[in-house]
């Protein structure tokens, strides 16, 4: 076995791009996930280490040195981060000339071809579901025999295995929870609508949905939804409760944990005889039958994919969701007690002022507890990044999604509403909705109610008012 490496390198400050974000950026609030996806291989490859910089703060300067003590490194890219990715790697090439250095992530899942001849630096690209593809690199098998593999040759040459097939029992994955054990201080890990300190991990991949924005399902995880079983998810929590007596919370990040009702409802009886608090992702349209089961053994918050408030936008990007529907499943969610963080993207295809404005007071409307708003990222492998190319959408002084400084810049522009309009509304949507009476109310009850919340949303304000200021800077240049 190579002596291993997995890195989430040094970048922007502040940047989320973790192999576990799904918008690879710097937030309002300074946020930080799980690198689950570096997590996942790093765990079936005995010996190896993870590093994750940015939430670890670690610097070039900190990593470098640890170049000439590895024979392996893989590192997690993105579309924001591969320059800058690129550049960690060629300081370790430079650092250890015999160090065989690959990427993972979406990026190069999609273009391989495009990324090895953009980077000589790198020895090869693991494509798609990379978990078991990167273990055999770690084996020290040769590259033209592992399948999901696109590879430099000994001639220079870029050569691309045949796919690796989908993993479908996905109980033959190791918990991700001992690797961050090992190597992760999980205080380290922040998101403003969780408590702190909290867990995330996988307990399936892919995504029945096919929302033409979305990321994972479309590039990595599929549509079709493959899940460890019931026993297998229980048993990692249960290992987690003991190996992190001090987490708080425990974030499913599947794509949407709600997709499959019964597993989601057998889960949650097996959480609440273990008395933890969970959350997860979940579509807007589950039954109340299903909600109170959830809310009854410690489901605490939903993070919810509004998108738009709008139902032809809805419509637009495949979404297969009724306003209506959403508006009531919000409605049983509130009398129930669960949380709701809602999230919502701004310059989505069909998108105007007018409809801006009416996911404004929809969003004012159902008042979930807190609420994301993104620009719409046309990121490559997904249907709207192809629409965005076909219809001259996306210039190409926007192809990179974000700033020099990882702040989301308004890539899509359309005849009617151009940049600079889209850019704007984001700011104009969070003080409509933060700044209501109704609002500042709640806010202000929560932080009197407990101390550690009225010290965490002090620290939020702060970065939140910092995040405006920025964006006034960003809109004057």
């Amino acid at each position: 076995m190579m002596k291993t490496l997995f890195l989430q390198p040094p970048s922007f400050d502040g940047f989320d791009g973790g192999a576990g974000s799904r918008y690879q950026a710097r937030r309002e609030i300074k946020s930080f996930w799980f690198p689950t996806w570096l997590a996942q291989p790093a765990a079936l490859v005995p010996g190896s280490r993870l590093i994750d910089a940015p939430p670890a703060r670690l610097t070039m300067a900190d990593v470098l040195p640890l170049a000439r003590d590895y024979e392996l490194v893989v590192i997690h890219t993105s579309v924001p981060s591969f320059g800058s990715d690129v550049k960690v790697a060629e300081a370790l090439k430079a650092e250890n000339p015999k160090l065989v250095i690959g990427f993972v992530g979406a990026k190069v899942a999609v273009n391989p071809q495009e990324s090895l001849e953009a980077a000589p630096v790198l020895d090869f690209v693991a494509r798609n579901e990379f978990d078991f593809t990167i273990k055999e690199v770690a084996e020290g098998r040769r590259f033209e025999d592992i399948t999901g593999l696109s590879f430099r040759n000994a001639a220079g040459d870029i050569i691309h295995n045949p796919e690796r097939a989908t993993l479908e029992n996905m109980d033959e994955l190791p918990f991700v929870t001992e690797v961050y054990k090992q190597h992760l201080k999980i205080e380290d890990y922040f998101i403003g609508y969780l408590k702190h300190p909290y867990i995330s991990f996988y307990t399936g991949r892919g995504c029945k949905s096919h929302c033409t924005f979305c990321l994972w399902p479309q590039t990595v995880g599929g549509h079709r939804y493959r899940t460890r079983s019931v026993e297998n998810v229980v048993a990692e929590i249960a290992y987690a409760r003991k190996a992190f007596p001090q987490v708080k919370e425990f974030f499913f990040d599947d794509d949407t944990f709600t997709d499959n009702l019964p597993r989601a409802e057998a889960i949650a009886r097996e959480l609440g005889k273990l008395g933890v608090t969970w959350s997860c992702n979940a579509k807007a349209n589950v039954p109340r039958a299903t909600l109170e089961v959830l809310k009854a053994n410690g489901l605490r918050l939903l993070l919810v994919g509004y998108e738009s408030g709008n139902q032809q936008i809805l419509h637009n990007i495949k979404k297969g969701m009724r306003i209506e529907v959403a508006r009531r499943f919000t409605q049983d969610c509130h009398e129930l007690g669960i949380v709701i963080h809602g999230t919502f993207i701004m310059g989505l295809p069909g998108e105007t002022q007018q409809t801006i404005e009416e996911t404004i007071r929809f969003a004012c409307e159902i008042n979930p507890h807190t609420i994301q708003v993104s620009l719409a990222a046309p990121y490559p492998g997904t249907f709207l990044h192809r629409q965005a190319v076909e219809n001259g959408w996306l210039d190409a002084g926007h192809a990179e999604l974000t700033d020099d400084r990882g702040v989301q810049i308004a890539p899509l522009h359309y005849p009617h509403l151009s940049h600079s309009e889209i850019f704007a509304a984001v700011e104009v949507f969070y003080k409509r909705f933060y700044f209501r009476p109704r609002k500042i109310g709640a806010i202000v009850g929560e932080m009197i109610r407990s101390p550690e919340m009225m010290k965490r949303r002090l620290r939020e304000g702060v970065e939140f008012f910092q995040f405006l200021r920025e964006r006034k800077l960003e809109r004057a240049a």
